[in-house]
């Protein structure tokens, strides 16, 4: 299983990475790894605005779909449009080209409440739920 230390995980398998007041988010290793083929991802519009643990996302696999929930509250800035062609990217690059969208954030002290890389591993190696 990958992992990114510079990012912040939840156990709903999302993680964000943050620079200044915005984040990019995406599903992590494990996730892209429980769903198998990605197929379809759809993401919300720019300027839509979210709740931490809203839905933001829904990925679509050969064997399931999931809903992804926004690690924190946030305003879409971006989202990622070359999924649109290519989900593929999920799998092979969760961390880089594979990422869902650009946020601002809105509540900054909502990060602390995120795992952290060491944190993360350890939940999933418990199993993950």
């Amino acid at each position: 299983m990958k992992t990114d230390p510079t990012c912040r995980y939840t156990q709903s398998h999302d993680w964000i990475r943050v620079k200044g007041d915005e984040g990019t988010i995406g599903i992590t290793d494990y996730a892209q790894n429980e769903l198998s083929d990605i197929v379809y991802v759809e993401l919300p519009e720019s300027e839509d605005s979210f709740e931490k643990g809203e839905v933001y996302a829904t990925v679509e696999s050969v064997k399931a779909a999931a809903d992804c929930y926004l690690p924190v509250d946030g305003q879409v800035l971006a989202a990622n449009e070359t999924l649109e062609d290519s989900p593929e990217l999920v799998n092979s690059d969760p961390y880089g080209e594979g990422w869902f969208v650009r946020i601002k954030i809105t509540d900054p002290a909502m990060l602390d409440e995120l795992m952290d890389v060491e944190a993360y591993k350890a939940f999933c190696e418990e199993g993950g739920h």
